[in-house]
């Protein structure tokens, strides 16, 4: 039997935010259902899943769909991202490559 997955709150709701931004998005610019999912490549029923707001959409789909209506991701100009992807790059180079779990417990009882 499969394992149904949980969504908290705060997950649920962005992503129908988000879903809602995007159909905003679509019928402003007179775009039908069948107009968006063929922009996106996807199937018209997958484009309803994503207005829904249904978390189990690929994010990478969602993504491409809130480009299309021009709904702003991480701020409104696509500067500020690409120079946050580059922070993050240098961040993570900084950062070790895997974590661990420590094996030995921590004495720290002086």
């Amino acid at each position: 039997m499969p394992k149904t997955r949980v969504y908290s709150k705060h997950t649920k709701e962005a992503v129908s935010v988000l879903g809602q931004l995007i159909k905003i998005g679509r019928k402003k610019r007179r775009w039908s259902e069948k107009d968006l999912s063929e922009r996106v490549g996807i199937a018209r029923e997958t484009l309803q899943r994503i207005e829904r707001g249904d978390p189990k959409c690929s994010i990478g789909l969602v993504f491409e769909a809130a480009s299309l209506v021009e709904v702003p991701l991480f701020g409104s100009d696509h500067t500020p991202l690409a120079t946050h992807l580059n922070r993050t790059a240098e961040m993570l180079s900084l950062m070790p490559k895997a974590v661990r779990k420590s094996k030995k417990a921590v004495d720290d009882d002086f």
